[in-house]
């Protein structure tokens, strides 16, 4: 996994809760694409109860494997087909695919979007969002707890009182450095859109836990200029990174 870890005897996977949820770039939506995401995934989970209640055999990993068997286009053997008809499979990849559709709607994305380009938009999105709150602009998610009783209409943005005159705000601490490739590129995609000026290797490096050794300062470089192929990082001045904005 590149963002988790592995727990107990059975080496069971887990996941980071830090890094997958609390920096996940949720939309911002609308109170009707709320109530629309809310009606479905209520339906969703109203439909699997009840297939699984009147079929006490049928499981979840049963009626999903069944699924992603159905969406691939693999013929179903009679153990499927027993399992697609207890389950009613085919209305639970309806609902799924409208709510697919009404959470693409609320990021005003396509709903066809592969999930290739799905992971890069949220990279991309996750990048925004901290250079948004290094600004001082949140977008709560449960402003009624992560305000703490601030008047913040759920699904809207509130704007932290920031002194304009204030030099920009600098990390509160370092970020560990991820050991997967992808999760390096991430990191450092999210470290960039928060530079209010150009920095150099040496400078993104240091916003990372661990010594800046001569192989650390290789992979930033990089990784930085991957980043630059994929117009998602710009070399100014030399020998100084900035975000492509």
């Amino acid at each position: 996994m590149v963002s988790g870890g592995w727990l107990g005897v059975g080496n069971d996977s887990t996941y980071n809760h830090s890094d997958c949820f609390i920096k996940f770039p949720f939309p911002t939506c609308t109170p009707e694409q709320q109530a629309k995401i809310r009606d479905l995934a209520e339906r969703l989970d109203a439909h699997r109860k009840r297939q699984q209640a009147l079929h006490p055999g049928l499981t979840m990993t049963g009626m999903y494997n069944v699924l992603e068997a159905v969406r691939s286009g693999e013929p179903l053997s009679a153990k499927d087909r027993k399992v697609y008809e207890d389950g009613l499979v085919g209305i639970l990849k309806e609902l799924h695919d409208q709510l697919d559709a009404a959470v693409a709607e609320a990021y005003g994305w396509p709903a066809d979007l592969s999930t290739d380009e799905i992971l890069h938009r949220l990279v991309d999105l996750n990048a925004e969002r901290a250079a948004e709150e290094a600004r001082g602009l949140v977008r709560w998610l449960r402003p009624e707890y992560q305000a703490k009783g601030e008047a913040v209409p759920q699904g809207t943005q509130a704007e932290l009182e920031v002194d304009e005159e204030a030099p920009a705000p600098t990390p509160a601490e370092a970020q560990p450095w991820p050991k997967d490739l992808p999760a390096q590129a991430a990191a450092l995609t999210a470290v960039l859109a928060t530079l209010t000026t150009p920095a150099s290797v040496a400078e993104i490096a240091a916003r990372f836990e661990g010594k800046a050794t001569k192989k650390r300062l290789e992979e930033v470089e990089r990784l930085l200029a991957t980043l630059e192929v994929m117009g998602r990082a710009s070399r100014v001045q030399g020998d100084r990174w900035s975000v492509v904005r």
